[in-house]
């Protein structure tokens, strides 16, 4: 490539000083330039070369040039604090169990004769769902009814009094008592005097005597039984055989409910849980022969933590969910609180009853429920969550005073979910507080307000 001379005449002043201090210096440079080495004046020419480019060449860079003005304002939407408290949610776990469970047993021994369900067999109250033998409750029941039978009838007679058949009979046994009074007290009148006589002897005296003084007292006798049968019966009499008659209506009433034991009924409706006899086993009292459990009520038992204990009472709401059910929830309140720790958790419980629970949920699943605890810390205020910013470990709130954010950084006491509860001893009611344009904001920063929902 040719390169371009320029006619001195035409070169700036700066380069015509230049090209004239480079004549003086020639001679010396000349001079020079044969003591230094190759290299190191192809590197003085390449440097000089460069100079002289940024000497004629114009920088087209712009210079930076350093900025003094701060920031313009950062736009927030500002809302006055108010005071306020709510409900933390807490995660409870806990197990479904049957509202209702039995284990059916006989209340008398004998042999099983029918079984009238299986497992999964649903029943409804009252329901026979074992037969036991009744040869010998059906026997004891005819013996009752029959000395039941008997002594009502003698209450009866003693009831009426005694009937005029009976008194007449009476009455005449009394005559025949009297006559033969007579005719004993006549022979011993004879005899006592044939005795003195010397005809009879003393032996026949004594005989004569015996015999008046039996029929004296068989007149006696028929003489009370004839005042016994126009009086009737008496009061204690009467007390008595009715005592007898309650006794015997016992008795039958007791055999009964042996016929009736030897049918073995539902308590309560409900599904078969387990089976443990077959027709032809003998049980005893108390013996397991079915297990029974109820499908119209629940009972949850949800775990709280310990720092909880004494803190949970009955009449507080739960959300319950169940993974098998994942589209049920149910929002109901806490039934009770049971006042011991459970034995393997250590932890206390509390019971959820449940009636007409969904289908499907069945005892012995799992569960688990959001529980709503009232915040109790004081001086605590409720924001939008969108008036928070995350910085690290922090919660951070501005409050905005003369245009200018203060920097906060508080409690958060529960998650209400689009709303939060806080706490901070700097804050008051009534304060205005950045609720959107927070993100990035710095403390002290300059705000403009665009949008307020402060009073006045």
């Amino acid at each position: 490539m040719k390169s371009t001379e320029i006619p001195p005449n035409q070169l700036p002043k700066s380069e015509l000083q230049f090209e004239e201090q480079q004549g003086e210096e020639r001679p010396e440079t000349s001079k020079n330039k044969s003591k230094l080495p190759g290299w190191l004046l192809a590197a003085l020419i390449l440097g000089g070369g460069a100079a002289l480019w940024q000497v004629f060449i114009p920088s087209t860079v712009p210079t930076a040039q350093t900025s003094t003005q701060a920031p313009p304002p950062r736009p927030v939407e500002i809302m006055a604090l108010t005071t306020g408290t709510g409900n933390r949610q807490v995660k409870l776990l806990g197990q479904v169990e049957a509202g209702e469970r039995a284990t059916l047993s006989p209340q008398i021994d004998g042999m099983v004769q029918r079984v009238l369900v299986r497992e999964g067999d649903r029943v409804t109250l009252g329901m026979t769902v074992a037969i036991l033998d009744d040869a010998d409750p059906r026997i004891a029941l005819a013996e009752a009814k029959a000395r039941l039978a008997q002594e009502k009838s003698n209450l009866a007679r003693l009831q009426v009094g005694t009937r005029p058949e009976i008194i007449a009979q009476r009455r005449a046994e009394l005559n025949a008592a009297i006559a033969r009074e007579l005719e004993a007290q006549d022979n011993l009148a004879r005899v006592t005097g044939l005795t003195e006589e010397g005809a009879l002897s003393q032996r026949a005296l004594v005989e004569a005597r015996t015999a008046a003084d039996a029929a004296t007292s068989e007149k006696f006798r028929a003489e009370a039984l004839l005042a016994e049968a126009q009086e009737g019966p008496t009061k204690e009499e009467i007390d008595a055989q009715q005592g007898l008659v309650d006794a015997a209506t016992a008795a039958v009433e007791q055999a009964e409910l042996g016929m009736e034991r030897t049918q073995i009924k539902a308590p309560f409706s409900g599904i078969v849980q387990s089976r443990d006899v077959d027709p032809g086993d003998y049980v005893e009292v108390n013996d397991p022969v079915l297990t029974l459990v109820s499908d119209r009520s629940l009972d949850i038992f949800l775990e709280i933590p310990e720092s909880l204990s004494g803190q949970v009472t009955p009449g507080m709401r739960v959300n319950l969910t169940a993974r098998p059910l994942p589209n049920w929830q149910q929002e109901t309140e806490i039934t009770a609180v049971v006042p011991t720790a459970d034995t393997a958790s250590r932890r206390q419980l509390v019971r959820v009853s449940l009636d007409n629970p969904p289908q499907g949920l069945l005892p012995g699943m799992a569960i688990q429920a959001n529980l709503a605890m009232p915040v109790e810390k004081a001086d605590t205020f409720i924001v939008p969550r969108d008036a928070l910013t995350r910085r690290g470990d922090e919660w951070l709130l501005f409050a905005v005073n003369n245009n200018q954010a203060q920097q906060l950084a508080v409690e958060m006491v529960a998650d209400l979910g689009q709303e939060v509860v806080i706490a901070n001893p700097e804050l008051e009611e009534g304060q205005s507080i950045v609720v959107r344009g927070g993100d990035g904001l710095r403390d002290s920063a300059a705000v403009k307000v665009v949008n307020s929902l402060v009073d006045g």
